[in-house]
């Protein structure tokens, strides 16, 4: 399908979906991207450290590298700036770019990963930031970069609970002068704040965000039914399939094509949903978002 057709079709969804809820739905905005990715190349599961890996089942890189390269193509389309970093051998989970680290500001705060397994990565990409003009910040703390640190206007939401550790939020902030807000991961399935919340609108003022209820402690869904109370709440199945490890530029969100349901929610809000598959790099436990780190100058 073009890309011109894909934008009627889903233009029409809107409209058809704001008529049957007797409103219109918001005008959205979408503003130019800058990230970082990394090919799979030598993406396998070889060893466990989250609950979708099994060193048992078997992985195919080359169609790992082949549905990457259709998100990298997606974020082209959509006129993203996409920066690439050599991946290592031997580092299996460098394509989840996402993890290496957060970059807001012109300030790049590296990762230090829970598991030794990734624990190279780290330097990887605080080598790749430095040599790309950033100011870098070698962490002492641990912490799983954006995976668990998500801009929203201008606060962060951080994650903690199974993999970056509470002190991290304090030296982040720190470091890059911005109010954070810790909040508690439960489920072990969402181990990092990136598949439990997707941000759609990062603007201060417009901030709008999709997450899954049940993911959270009780004191972390408080903040977040007080701090954003027009949010979407997508369901346990669209979840499952890490539809809110999804990517937006505040009007296009890409996300997994299995998230259907999340995929009507976001058409009726007056998003333009792009679906793609991911699944064998889902073997890995990461999806769209996970691929995907944001480079903010």
């Amino acid at each position: 399908m073009s890309t011109t057709t894909e934008t009627q079709s889903t233009e029409t969804q809107t409209a058809t979906a704001a008529t049957a809820t007797g409103r219109s739905a918001p005008e959205r905005t979408p503003t130019k991207k800058t990230v970082l990715m990394c090919r799979p190349d030598h993406f396998t599961v070889v060893y466990q450290i989250n609950p979708w890996m099994d060193p048992a089942k078997p992985t195919d890189t080359a169609l790992a590298v082949a549905q990457w390269q259709t998100l990298h193509d997606t974020y082209v389309g959509l006129g993203f700036d996409v920066r690439l970093i050599d991946p290592v051998e031997g580092l299996p989970d460098m394509v989840y770019a996402a993890n290496g680290g957060t970059v807001i500001d012109g300030i790049a705060y590296g990762a230090k990963f829970t598991h030794e397994q990734r624990a190279a990565e780290g330097p990887a990409y605080m080598e790749w930031f430095g040599a790309n003009g950033f100011d870098v910040h070698e962490p002492v703390e641990t912490n799983e970069g954006e995976g668990d640190f998500l801009l929203v206007g201008d606060v962060v939401l951080a994650g903690t609970g199974f993999r970056s550790d509470a002190s991290s939020h304090e030296e982040l902030a720190r470091v890059i002068g911005r109010e954070i807000i810790t909040l508690t991961l439960v489920n072990p399935s969402f181990y990092h704040l990136d598949t439990a919340i997707a941000v759609l609108d990062s603007r201060p003022g417009q901030e709008h965000i999709a997450y899954l209820p049940s993911a959270f402690d009780g004191p972390s869904l408080e903040i977040l039914r007080e701090r954003y109370p027009d949010a979407i709440l997508v369901s346990e199945e669209d979840a499952a399939v890490l539809g809110l490890n999804s990517f937006s530029d505040g009007r296009n969100v890409v996300i997994a094509a299995r998230a259907t349901g999340f995929e009507a929610q976001l058409v009726e809000a007056g998003y333009r949903p792009i679906g793609v598959d991911l699944s064998e790099l889902l073997l890995g436990g990461g999806g769209v978002k996970c691929c995907t780190l944001e480079l903010r100058r």
